[in-house]
């Protein structure tokens, strides 16, 4: 392998804690020589704030490494979409990743809105901002989402997100959104691109087996699935596909990717 992509929450935190052995783990990636991505749906962030709580936890990271939803979907936007007016939906302070985006605001008048943009879910999706998102697409409006995860684990929990609510836009509106973060291929190509390695040299590590593991293989990537965060065994065995490994925690992929010796292991 020539490069590694990791998935950040559910592989190295749980709720921004780090998970037993996870940050040593990276480390050795890191010492290694082996040039690693954090590439993650996370929209509650910016990356300069992901980098900070992760160094801080012991991660040897820093903004450059982490790829997030949002950084990818600007870019989207601005090949796909330039001057469009966005009507944002998300739970977190994400601007400073939209560079360039031209966002406007709640009270935006119907057939004003060129794309309606959808981040992670929060309190802010409730009835009003919903139906006015509903709104703007039966009046012509993109709809472009940064993923669509239907949940996540916390410090309490599964939580919902928003690909429950992404399914309803959807239905309501006779729409289909463009995804640009993990699963879309895109998302995995701009991340190899970032590393200046092919998907045949590449690993990608994550606990949601179907938009970080077997998305990532049929980008022709390696995938490694670990069971934490996310996993659940119902979920493994309903899945679509069977990842090409899976492993009980990040911190046994240094050994994975023949880092130990078997001394080490």
């Amino acid at each position: 392998m020539r490069a590694v992509l990791v998935d950040i929450d559910g592989v190295l935190t749980v709720s921004w804690e780090p998970l037993p052995g996870a940050a040593e783990a990276l480390r050795e990636i890191r010492a290694a020589g082996l040039p690693f991505a954090l590439v993650t749906n996370t929209t509650s962030r910016t990356r300069a704030s992901i980098a900070g709580t992760l160094a801080d936890a012991g991660f040897p990271v820093s903004a450059e490494d982490i790829l997030t939803a949002p950084a990818v979907t600007a870019a989207y936007l601005a090949e796909r979409c330039p001057g469009a007016r966005c009507l944002l939906l998300n739970s977190g302070d994400v601007v400073a990743d939209l560079e360039g985006v031209r966002l406007v605001g709640a009270d935006a008048s119907e057939g004003t809105v060129d794309v309606v943009l959808v981040g992670g879910a929060g309190p802010e999706f409730g009835y009003e901002a919903l139906d006015r998102a509903f709104g703007h697409l039966r009046h012509g409006a993109r709809l472009v989402a940064m993923h669509r995860n239907l949940f996540w684990r916390t410090d309490r929990g599964l939580r919902l997100d928003a690909g429950a609510f992404l399914a309803g836009l959807e239905q309501a509106a006779r729409t289909e959104a463009v995804v640009t973060g993990k699963p879309s291929a895109a998302f995995f190509e701009a991340a190899l691109r970032r590393l200046g390695a092919g998907a045949d040299d590449a690993v990608m590590v994550g606990d949601d087996i179907e938009s970080d593991v077997l998305a990532a293989q049929r980008a022709g990537l390696t995938g490694v699935l670990v069971r934490t965060g996310k996993y659940l065994p119902q979920t493994h065995r309903a899945a679509s596909g069977e990842p090409d490994h899976v492993v009980d925690s990040f911190a046994d992929v240094p050994a994975l990717l023949g880092l130990r010796n078997d001394e080490a292991r």
